[in-house]
């Protein structure tokens, strides 16, 4: 997108700047508080949360461990609270991303870091505004622009200066309900599965951390009053015994994980070797786990071939694997649903004992403080696979195992299917929005997304959805 957008300026739109919209409507564009306006000893455990560049997802804040001020600070600082309609950017590194608020955020602070663009009223819609900054072309713009040897830089002016391709109100109106729909569909499944992934956790936690129901049972709680199936409940025992993890239930075992799953690494593959790559086997890094919004892994960025593969001594590793990266950082975990080759980033457990993939997903996630506290390195940590097999784990019956394994199973297909049909609603809307963002499709008023036609022109050009 040139500075002339798409060089055709749509009949009834308009060309001109963010800058210029945000005047025309009453707002600004402003950076958040400078460090020496807001200190390190300044956040507190609770209190008015403070968007940093890290609570920038796509289109949303993340609030998972915000940081916080006071709210004496927050009234000192209040020329930087957001208000719902507002929209955040990082100012370094990741600059294209940007956050809409939403009325649960109004009164938080955009944080040291970060730029606020406030629209003002009356000119442009807020969601309609954060969906053009979304478009590839305009994400582009910005980064090109950003400046800094090392690392981008995003500053007032830059973001003033980006072209802005402004539409009739009641057409940005029907544009962002249309790409918001989708949006919305894919934030509802997101927090799904976040639920179901709780859900699985809390149950691993009580059965297998705490041992509740074998505490109730010591508490002479018998039958239903356990909370649970008669059948699951005489599963578990009614006594605790030392060990060396300290007290855990009667007829249980203490092992080490690499006596109770396949602990293998992986490697790269020349890359100076064409041959190995552009394949069809998925190909592993930490990277494409870090941002997965649950615990699946569908796809790699990168792709290898069978010569590709047959250099990793671990091979093709069958679905089920569970994948831990083991560096920068150690921790990220998730469970393979397509067969895929992993590089030297990660511990890959094969569980083909008396462990199951989703027990041992679970135990990684609850030890994963044990884990990190066995790595060593300097350039960064790294937990080895030497480090890592000696490790204890609990294993209990098989019975149990199997009715956790049931229980996990159910929720993760869930899971699965939330982050499937995810990637079909991306599709969507990626497609979709810079057609109807630039104006080469037309929303027509009175259509929902359910019921919408899309008839094209022999030129693709003034289609209307």
């Amino acid at each position: 997108m040139p500075e002339t957008l798409t060089g055709t300026v749509p009949a009834g739109w308009e060309l001109t700047t963010l800058g210029g919209v945000c005047e025309r409507g009453g707002g600004d564009i402003q950076t958040g508080p400078f460090g020496s306006q807001l200190h390190a000893s300044d956040y507190v455990s609770a209190g008015i949360p403070s968007i940093m560049p890290q609570n920038i997802g796509d289109n949303r804040v993340v609030a998972d461990g915000i940081a916080r001020i006071s709210e004496a600070d927050a009234r000192r600082l209040d020329r930087y609270l957001v208000r719902p309609g507002d929209i955040v950017y990082s100012r370094r590194g990741d600059v294209e991303r940007r956050a809409l608020i939403r009325d649960e955020q109004d009164g938080w602070l955009c944080g040291t870091g970060c730029l606020r663009v406030r629209l003002g009223t009356g000119v442009v819609d807020p969601a309609f505004a954060a969906f053009y900054l979304a478009h590839p072309a305009v994400r582009a713009w910005i980064t090109q622009r950003a400046v800094g040897a090392t690392m981008p830089n995003l500053n007032t002016a830059i973001l003033s200066a980006v072209p802005f391709l402004l539409p009739p109100l009641p057409e940005q109106h029907r544009i962002a309900s249309i790409l918001g729909s989708l949006d919305d569909k894919i934030e509802l499944n997101r927090r799904m599965n976040q639920t179901l992934e709780s859900v699985a956790r809390a149950i691993f936690r009580s059965w297998f951390v705490d041992f509740d129901p074998v505490r109730k049972k010591m508490e002479g709680t018998t039958g239903g009053q356990l909370g649970l199936p008669r059948s699951l409940a005489a599963l578990f025992p009614s006594t605790l015994v030392a060990s060396i993890l300290g007290p855990i239930p009667e007829g249980w075992r203490v092992s080490e994980i690499g006596q109770e799953v396949q602990a293998v690494g992986g490697s790269t593959p020349s890359t100076a070797n064409e041959a190995y790559w552009n394949g069809a086997i998925a190909f592993a890094t930490p990277k494409d786990l870090a941002g997965l919004s649950a615990p699946v892994l569908l796809h790699t960025e990168r792709l290898i071939t069978e010569a590709g593969a047959a250099t990793i001594s671990s091979g093709v590793l069958e679905p089920g694997v569970v994948l831990m990266s083991s560096r920068a950082p150690i921790g990220y975990l998730a469970l393979n649903e397509v067969p895929v080759c992993v590089n030297q980033g990660f511990i890959a457990m094969r569980c083909q004992g008396a462990l199951s993939g989703h027990y041992v997903l679970h135990w990684a996630r609850s030890s994963m403080e044990s884990i990190r506290g066995n790595a060593n390195g300097t350039t960064f940590l790294e937990i080895s696979k030497r480090n890592f097999r000696p490790l204890p784990v609990l294993v209990p019956p098989p019975s149990l195992v199997d009715r956790f394994t049931a229980v996990a199973d159910g929720l993760h297909q869930r899971v699965v299917g939330n982050v499937r049909e995810n990637e079909t609603l991306v599709d969507m809307r990626d497609a979709l929005l810079p057609r109807l963002l630039d104006g080469r499709l037309r929303a027509r008023s009175g259509l929902s997304l359910t019921n919408q036609a899309v008839v094209a022109g022999a030129d693709g050009i003034g289609t209307e959805l």
